[in-house]
């Protein structure tokens, strides 16, 4: 894949679509691709993130280990950005991914993105404007559930 398909993979992920062209060509330029077999691990929940891939092609499973065992709470694809919680707030992985079929990721180290957001502050903002919105989402996700589960109760 080239700068070019791989800078046009990243403004199709929401995290950096606002994102100036020359800066997504740094991010391109400065990843890493890497490949994960059927059932290797991107990530392990628990585990301190040193960095965040952006799927190029194939599925992963994100599983969370609540105790009694993983349950499967999403399957990611083409564009979908992974890790990056981790690498934001210091805080253990809060989940497992598994690529369920091959992968191909961009690897993005947590210091390329650290410099990239002090480098350039509006990609920052962009980042927390789609987390907030990741964050609703979940909020009202859950919200739901917590319903659900009252009126069957």
């Amino acid at each position: 894949m080239s700068i070019k398909e791989e800078v046009d993979l990243l403004r199709r992920i929401p995290l950096f679509e606002n994102i100036d062209l020359a800066k997504i060509k740094l991010l391109a330029f400065a990843s890493e691709r890497v490949r994960f077999d059927q059932g290797q691990r991107l990530c392990t929940q628990g585990e301190i993130g040193d960095a965040a891939y952006v799927i190029i092609d194939g599925e992963a499973d994100v599983t969370v280990d609540n105790g009694d065992g993983a349950t499967v709470v999403a399957t990611l694809g083409k564009n979908a950005f992974v890790g990056e919680i981790s690498i934001l707030t210091d805080v253990p992985r809060t989940a497992t991914v598994t690529a369920k079929t091959p992968v191909e990721a961009l690897l993005i180290t947590k210091e390329l993105f650290y410099r990239m957001i002090t480098e350039f502050p509006q990609m920052g903002l962009e980042i927390m404007r789609v987390l907030s919105l990741r964050l609703a989402d979940t909020t009202r996700a859950l919200t739901e559930a917590r319903a659900k589960l009252n009126a069957a109760g």
